[in-house]
């Protein structure tokens, strides 16, 4: 026997994915049920030869507005709502309604229309109102009313109707609380919708945000810790998350922060570059006339950091790409492609995960960035639009004498993009295209310098830098040149700006300040 009141068991089956539902029907109708059904789905029980009821014989209505009022009835209501007590049952048998004691409902698929793109006035037809409604009565009244909202649950349920047992009060609970997870991911779609229309969006009053569980990982940022992924959003804005993993073991919590760290960067630079990231933060990056040339020259930026991190290219990988790769030991590669020969190569090394994420860009230089980024803090979130690095140089300006030479000129773009992305204080010493020197997460900005000049040795000799912020004091700049920079762009901004720059002149140093900074924490 499954969970019932009254003299009968009565299943109520009403969706907009008919997948599995047919299965589902059949079990419950060979298990005793009734099958009580609606509109579409009634006629697609019918055609698999399954007995059917139709709802307006319960309700004693037709379905009115074509079809937007159908289930909304006290008939329907009640059967959901009334507990097991003889109080409730005595008092909707007075009013000749019966018990309901299954539901099945998928809800209008609003949030495909959303990412088709569809007019206002046909999102409005997609949004739900009975469905929500049988969801939260059924959900509400779990103890007694088995919910189903999704087909992927219903195969627990045909399980247990055809062994004969009750549904099991756990899971009646289980599937309660997703139907109640489920109805709040959908309304929340819909505010979020009804927000960006009337013009409320980024930060609307109540700020409405869900996400879907796409994995249970092994472990969080160490092992003693619990993680999982969670998916929302724009498919087109998680590259990372969405790439098809070609070759190696499942992701970790820290390979994915990695990766979209790694991925951030090259999606800045033009094609073809690479980078190497440890810890979030890039320890090689260049960009080449060939992938290979773009991989070898990021990997060879700070070799010893490279090894165990995270490898991106913003441009596909083929056999001689995947050979710069090979004798590094890497946790993870990421690109926009991996030919089968370079997989070939790359899937022979032990643990080394390989993924193939797509192009990086819908147009050239754009590189597809979610709408907010958000950080969890105790009790609240911190919520803010992306930094975007992009390419407007109209803001920048020559503060020396000197200006920049086309080589120099080159550098401190590659170094001021990828700046961008290192944890602040940042410095990145950059010379031929190549970053030789990062400067990261410091509490003094001279100790950044000094850090990077640490890191490129004698490569610091000609080199370019880049700085997320201000330098505060003249010593930033007399570090740099004391190490061999011959270029430095900066955003400005310090009351001390007219001594830096004095102090570039006088070490024969090029400046260029932005305007803007790019802090990362």
């Amino acid at each position: 026997m499954w969970q019932k009141v009254g003299s009968s068991r009565r299943a109520l089956l009403s969706v907009s994915d008919k997948k599995g539902i047919a299965a589902l029907a059949r079990a419950l109708h060979e298990a005793g049920a009734e099958i009580i059904s609606t509109g579409g789905t009634a006629a697609h029980l019918r055609e698999s030869g399954l007995p059917v009821r139709p709802l307006e014989q319960v309700t004693g209505v037709p379905e009115l507005l074509g079809g937007r009022v159908k289930t909304l009835h006290p008939a329907v209501a009640a059967g959901l709502l009334a507990r097991g007590t003889p109080d409730d049952l005595d008092e909707i048998a007075r009013h000749s309604i019966e018990p309901i004691d299954l539901v099945a409902v998928t809800l209008y698929p609003f949030e495909q229309a959303e990412a088709r793109g569809d007019a206002m006035a046909e999102m409005v037809e997609e949004i739900d109102i009975g469905g929500v409604t049988l969801l939260r009565a059924a959900a509400k009244n779990w103890a007694r009313v088995t919910v189903l909202c999704d087909p992927g649950q219903y195969q627990e349920v045909i399980a247990a109707v055809g062994s004969g047992r009750d549904i099991p009060d756990e899971l009646r609970l289980r599937l309660a609380a997703e139907a109640f997870a489920r109805v709040a991911a959908y309304d929340a779609a819909i505010a979020s919708y009804f927000q960006r229309a009337a013009g409320q969006a980024p930060f609307p009053e109540r700020l409405t945000l869900t996400f879907n569980r796409r994995a249970v990982l092994r472990y969080g940022e160490n092992p003693h810790q619990q993680a999982a992924l969670y998916e929302g959003g724009s498919p087109a804005q998680a590259q990372v998350i969405g790439a098809r993993l070609l070759a190696g073991p499942a992701l970790s919590y820290n390979n994915i922060a990695d990766l979209e760290a790694a991925w951030a960067i090259v999606s800045d630079l033009p094609r073809p570059a690479a980078a190497v990231v440890k810890h979030m933060n890039p320890c090689g990056a260049a960009v080449g006339t060939a992938t290979r040339e773009a991989l070898e020259r990021a990997l060879g930026g700070d070799p010893v950091s490279a090894f165990g991190g995270i490898v991106a290219a913003n441009a596909g990988i083929d056999l001689t790409a995947a050979e710069a790769i090979a004798g590094l030991y890497a946790d993870a590669v990421i690109a926009p492609s991996v030919d089968s020969d370079a997989l070939a190569l790359l899937a022979s090394k032990r643990g080394l995960k390989v993924l193939a994420a797509g192009d990086p860009r819908e147009d050239e230089g754009a590189r597809r960035r979610p709408d907010l980024e958000f950080r969890s803090v105790a009790g609240g979130l911190l919520v803010q639009e992306p930094d975007a690095i992009g390419g407007d140089e109209s803001g920048w300006q020559v503060a020396t004498g000197r200006a920049p030479t086309e080589a120099e000129w080159e550098d401190l773009r590659l170094a001021w993009a990828v700046c961008a992305h290192v944890k602040s204080n940042a410095i990145v010493l950059s010379r031929d295209r190549q970053v030789v020197g990062v400067g990261a997460g410091q509490m003094s900005r001279v100790d950044s310098v000094r850090l990077a000049a640490h890191k490129a040795q004698e490569r610091a000799q000609g080199a370019s830098a880049a700085s997320d912020g201000f330098f505060p004091f003249a010593d930033g700049i007399e570090a740099a040149a004391a190490a061999g920079v011959t270029a430095v762009i900066q955003p400005g901004g310090s009351i001390r700006d007219a001594e830096v720059v004095r102090a570039a002149e006088r070490l024969g140093i090029a400046m260029v300040i932005t305007g803007r900074r790019h802090f990362r924490h």
